[in-house]
């Protein structure tokens, strides 16, 4: 007699999960990618425009493309002459404002004194205090003072408020820094400006030079306090401000376009420059001092 046979029945698979649609993740994408379009849309803008071919100052509706206005950069000679004063008041400023700025910085940031409170609590009111304010007072100063107004004073005041900026940068950078690398190169040998320049300097250059860039693009920019102290001399956002009300000529946009590659140009050389001096280690600095 045979075995009774049972039937089995094999189990149904389980239902497959449909993965979750993360509507969350998908919308803050879309939204920040909305928001740096609507960052990079006026500098699209004026790039495409430094080749329209219009033939007004009303540089507003395409009318085809052209290189015409990258010959014509000289049909403006007091445009050119306020680009020109523009580049060299930021370069001066900024070598200055870098050279004062990066010894407050490390006075801040390596050694306790008295009243280094108050010399924060300045420099960050200088940050922090509206340009009317600073330009205005620094426009009494000078004229207290007696000092004419022109490309001296506009010099002068660019350095004023990039000054805090650099030493805010430079102390920041000093606040990781590990003051026992100085100890030890001086133990080794090594005398004040060799622990400085192998031990010091490549820990704080990327400071340094981040603050020098700032400096750089807070001053070609700089109207406010540049139309407080600027008396009869143009920088090009002062030009660039006269000019609106007959329209702005072509020839702006091809400038505005070449000082916005260039800055591109100095950030990135600045970060590759600031990131090699990181990368090299303090103790490979200790071990040149020692030999």
């Amino acid at each position: 007699m045979s075995a009774p046979t049972v039937a089995t029945t094999a189990p149904a698979p389980a239902a497959r999960r449909r993965p979750r649609v993360r509507w969350g993740a998908h919308l803050m994408h879309a939204y920040t990618w909305l928001i740096l379009l609507w960052l990079v849309a006026p500098i699209i803008f004026m790039i495409v425009f430094s080749f329209n071919d219009t033939h007004s100052r009303q540089n507003t509706h395409w009318q085809g493309f052209t290189f015409k206005w990258w010959g014509r950069l000289g049909a403006y000679p007091d445009l050119t002459s306020s680009l020109v004063n523009s580049l060299t008041i930021g370069v001066l400023s900024t070598l200055i404002a870098t050279a004062f700025g990066t010894m407050i910085g490390m006075a801040i940031g390596k050694h306790s004194f008295r009243g280094q409170g108050g010399v924060n609590l300045l420099l960050f009111a200088n940050i922090a205090a509206p340009e009317v304010v600073l330009g205005s007072s620094l426009l009494s100063l000078f004229i207290t003072m007696n000092i004419p107004r022109g490309y001296l004073t506009i010099l002068i005041a660019h350095v004023m408020f990039n000054l805090a900026y650099v030493a805010v940068v430079v102390s920041t950078r000093l606040a990781s820094f590990d003051m026992s690398l100085e100890e030890a190169a001086r133990d080794l040998g090594a005398g004040p400006w060799a622990t400085f320049r192998l031990v010091t300097l490549p820990i704080i250059l990327p400071g340094i030079l981040s603050g020098a860039m700032l400096a750089f693009s807070l001053s070609i920019d700089e109207y406010i306090i540049t139309a407080f102290n600027a008396g009869g001399t143009l920088t090009f956002p002062l030009w660039v401000m006269g000019a609106t009300k007959n329209g702005v000529p072509p020839q702006v946009n091809v400038m505005a376009t070449i000082i916005f590659v260039g800055g591109i140009v100095l950030a990135v050389g600045g970060f590759v420059v600031g990131r090699g001096a990181k990368a090299r280690a303090p103790e490979e600095d200790l071990g040149v001092v020692s030999a």
